[in-house]
């Protein structure tokens, strides 16, 4: 659930523990498993792949309830045998500040065929696999930044170096325009292939999708590669709210062949005190500001006010 709270650009990076002094080493052991099941679940529900040059450490931070020590280690989540690295932790100031954000809309019309060899509709699974080869097609898009097809190893802020020095700069929203190409194939040719269907799933709408790289001279491929995990991230988490929020009210076994219609959840930002950083969530229409305020409550330990959650798409979406 924090997961779905992130924006693209930002990552679960890690756990921690508080813990007395006597539970010190037990909790050591805790937190190497907690930090691998938590990769695992992250990436079992993942539609992207990272790169290789992406670092697979991840932290795991242990704070002493008595005397306030700190200490951190890193594992290699891409070793299942991977032991305890040391490392620093450090506070460092203004660093949530420094970001910058990009933001797009993206106008999503994925049609999925439901196969009469199928032996039942699995409605769950044939959604995540007509969203995989959908984000293909998201990969292989170009992104216009600010109107403009920039190389991939130029400097996103290239052309804006006079706003650096300004305070607002670190909240300035980069607009981005996602061409997407018309058919799915690798190729101009492609062979077309004829199977009997006795259903479909269709996903229509708009959807906003926002992302942040730090401001430390981000490159272009970085900007771009963390808004296409976010477009990406955003309708599989919300296909995945409405199947878990269908299981609750109408149970796993429930089938019907007539034509239905569902609304996925809105999206939603929520400000970070003392950041420029919004994070996201995700309400359906009937649900109270109050419940919203209570998930980044108990998720996040973040106190929002009513005023502070932005709806970002209409109700239609």
């Amino acid at each position: 659930k924090v997961s779905r709270m992130l924006p693209g650009g930002l990552l679960v990076l890690g756990v921690f523990i508080i813990a007395t002094p006597e539970l010190s080493k037990d909790s050591q052991n805790a937190l190497r498993k907690l930090i691998f099941s938590v990769e695992k679940s992250l990436t079992k529900r993942r539609l992207w792949k990272p790169t290789e040059e992406e670092v697979s450490d991840r932290a795991a931070l242990q704070i002493c309830s008595a005397t306030k020590k700190v200490v951190c280690r890193t594992y290699d989540v891409h070793d299942p045998k991977s032991s305890a690295k040391p490392a620093d932790w450090k506070y460092q100031s203004a660093l949530s500040a420094s970001w910058v954000a990009l933001g797009c809309t993206v106008n999503v019309n994925i049609h999925i065929p439901l196969l009469t060899t199928s032996p039942n509709h699995d409605l769950e699974k044939n959604t995540r696999n007509g969203l995989n080869r959908w984000s293909k097609q998201i990969e292989n898009s170009v992104f216009l930044i600010n109107g403009q097809v920039k190389d991939d190893d130029t400097e996103l802020l290239e052309g804006q170096k006079k706003l650096r020095g300004n305070a607002q700069s670190s909240t300035q929203l980069s607009d981005v325009r996602v061409l997407t190409q018309l058919s799915q194939g690798s190729s101009p040719r492609s062979t077309a292939t004829v199977q009997v269907c006795s259903g479909s799933i269709n996903l229509r709408g708009a959807v906003k999708c926002r992302a942040y790289v730090h401001n430390n001279k981000p490159r272009v491929r970085e900007a771009v590669q963390a808004l296409k995990r976010d477009i990406i991230n955003t309708l599989g988490d919300r296909c995945e709210i409405l199947f878990e929020d269908l299981i609750i009210n109408e149970g796993p076994h429930k089938k019907n062949f007539e034509r239905e219609y569902h609304v996925l959840p809105q999206r939603l930002f929520v400000p970070i005190a003392g950041s420029s950083v919004m994070l996201s969530d995700y309400k359906f229409g009937d649900e109270a500001a109050g419940e919203i305020q209570e998930r980044f409550g108990e998720m996040l330990d973040q106190s929002v006010q009513a005023e502070d959650i932005h709806i970002a798409e209409e109700f239609n979406t």
